[in-house]
């Protein structure tokens, strides 16, 4: 499905090109590597209300046109693809996806004066740095840390406890978060270990967790890592909680957990597919093949939030939008957004789920 977005996109800009009225929104993130799963969550959402505003005569009069980047994830190849951008009359970057190629670009984006919106970063180093041009509609490791930690302990979830993560600049920040909240609650974690992306085999990890006795198992990273460990702890006998944050928040980790992905817990945004205002823009999105699971309706609040600043400044200039999404509040499908002084959203940042038969709903 990605595949053929990108060959529609790419069609339409070879074959009618970019005309200098349009507005061009760069989007970000990995189109290639083990994460383009949450890329075609990401571009489906902007393909989606892209359509939408153009529907409604654009931004100021002005078609939106989507311009696809990939990072992969890679830090490297994000500065590349942010000084790309930046050099090109793009107006703003819904994007990027990994917290690791965000932060860096950043820094490119806001020395241009290009406003980026992430609909997915969470570590809080890409808003905490002050700089004017950068927002997410997404919420904070901090917090998703602290609601994590609180559940831990307040719903005694265990008691001998193993924090995992990924090494990524997300998956480390996230359990270096929930290892300082469990510790000021009083508890101490009997496993602090790591794993490096794309490894494939955990045995000698879950022999030690055996070893440990642990009873839950807290892992910082993303859903194919943490897919396999739980499946492979399970073959192996481990019989303890699992429980993650958003990283996990794809179908394809109950496709790699298999079974063992039921009763897998995790910190994620309340689902706006639920709201009972986006339910015309859910319907259109399902009816055209695509559930709007995960970042989908994020990054479709992104550009919802870039459009209307767009047209409260009446401008596409960058540090007109970029006040003008300081100042104002939208509206989306994640309700009325209000970014801080930080480029932060006011929206209700993480509550806990679990996963059962290939999917997840509220913990109850």
């Amino acid at each position: 499905m990605l595949k053929r977005l990108l060959l529609s996109t790419a069609c339409v800009l070879a074959m009618h090109g970019i005309a200098s009225a349009d507005v061009i929104l760069g989007v970000v993130g990995p189109v290639t590597g083990q994460y383009a799963s949450f890329f075609d969550q990401i571009t489906h959402g902007a393909k989606a209300a892209a359509d939408a505003i153009n529907a409604k005569g654009g931004i100021n009069g002005e078609k939106v046109v989507l311009q696809i980047e990939d990072d992969a994830c890679d830090p490297k190849q994000a500065v590349a693809v942010a000084n790309k951008l930046s050099s090109q009359p793009v107006a703003a970057v819904i994007g990027h996806f990994c917290s690791s190629s965000s932060i860096p670009a950043s820094d490119v984006y806001a020395e241009s004066g290009v406003p980026m919106i992430s609909p997915a970063s969470t570590n809080p180093l890409l808003t905490d740095r002050g700089l004017k041009t950068v927002f997410r509609t997404s919420g904070r490791d901090d917090q998703q840390a602290g609601i994590a930690a609180t559940a831990i302990v307040e719903r005694k979830l265990g008691t001998r406890i193993a924090i995992i993560h990924d090494k990524s600049t997300y998956g480390q920040g996230l359990a270096e978060g929930v290892k300082k909240g469990i510790n000021d609650k009083g508890l101490t974690e009997v496993v602090f270990d790591t794993v490096t992306q794309g490894d494939k085999d955990f045995s000698t990890l879950i022999s030690k967790l055996k070893q440990a006795n642990v009873d839950l198992v807290f892992f910082g990273g993303y859903f194919a890592e943490g897919g396999l460990l739980v499946r492979q702890a399970r073959e192996q006998g481990l019989e303890a909680k699992f429980m993650g944050g958003d990283g996990i928040a794809a179908s394809e980790f109950a496709s790699i957990a298999g079974k063992a992905a039921d009763g897998f817990l995790m910190t994620f945004y309340p689902d706006p597919r639920d709201n009972p205002d986006a339910a015309s823009i859910v319907k259109s999105i399902r009816d055209s093949g695509y559930e709007p699971e995960g970042y989908t309706l994020y990054t479709y609040a992104a550009l919802q939030a870039y459009s209307q600043a767009a047209s409260s400044a009446g401008s596409v200039d960058g540090a007109k939008v970029s006040e003008a999404l300081h100042s104002g509040t939208f509206d989306t499908v994640l309700g009325k957004v209000k970014f801080d002084a930080k480029g932060d959203p006011n929206t209700e940042p993480f509550i806990l789920y679990a996963w059962k038969d290939g999917k997840y709903a509220p913990y109850k």
